[in-house]
């Protein structure tokens, strides 16, 4: 498998711009990113049980992975969820195809959002960083006459920086528009 342009980037230009800016004395402080979580969560599941399938079809096509249902791990009477019951898909990327995504993530999917003016800069304080989308119709592969409802989702990347201000920085110099 060939790589991909954002590894190549990570080797050519991202670590030497890390090291410098951190002042690492090895290249192995520099932090990298371990990988990307889709999570689709799906409260109307228990009514309906198609709604896990069309998402897990979804989440497939725009990851190029098996997409697999997560389950409740207990009984909630009030929302009536059974022990075990799908309630959402989720898929988590790592190596070439999480590179592959986070490159259509940020120069296809990202500028088709209708105005778009970047995303939030609030990491979670260990340096990964969790983004909404509100609508799967962003993603090329989706065919917008073939889904039967709007469905959002959280991706989460995942990274070994140990605090908020080297995985912003190593985000941002992936490409990621954050907000000024």
């Amino acid at each position: 498998m060939a790589a991909t342009t954002l590894k190549k980037a990570y080797a050519e230009t991202i670590v030497p711009a890390l090291t410098k800016k951190f002042n690492y004395t090895s290249v192995m402080q520099v932090p990298r990113l371990e990988k990307i979580v889709l999570n689709m969560g799906l409260g109307d599941a228990t009514q309906d049980k198609k709604i896990i399938d069309n998402a897990i079809v979804e989440l497939t096509a725009i990851t190029g992975q098996k997409a697999v249902a997560t389950l409740s791990r207990k009984d909630i009477s009030n929302f009536k969820v059974r022990k075990k019951m799908p309630i959402g898909v989720r898929v988590t990327l790592r190596n070439e195809r999480m590179y592959e995504f986070m490159e259509r993530f940020v120069r296809v999917a990202l500028p088709r959002i209708r105005d778009f003016k970047g995303i939030n800069n609030k990491l979670d304080g260990r340096g990964n960083y969790t983004v909404g989308v509100n609508e799967q119709i962003i993603f090329p592969e989706i065919n917008i006459d073939t889904i039967s409802r709007m469905q959002g989702m959280n991706i989460t990347f995942v990274t070994s920086a140990k605090t908020d201000e080297e995985g912003f920085e190593l985000l941002k110099l992936f490409g990621l528009p954050f907000k000024k």
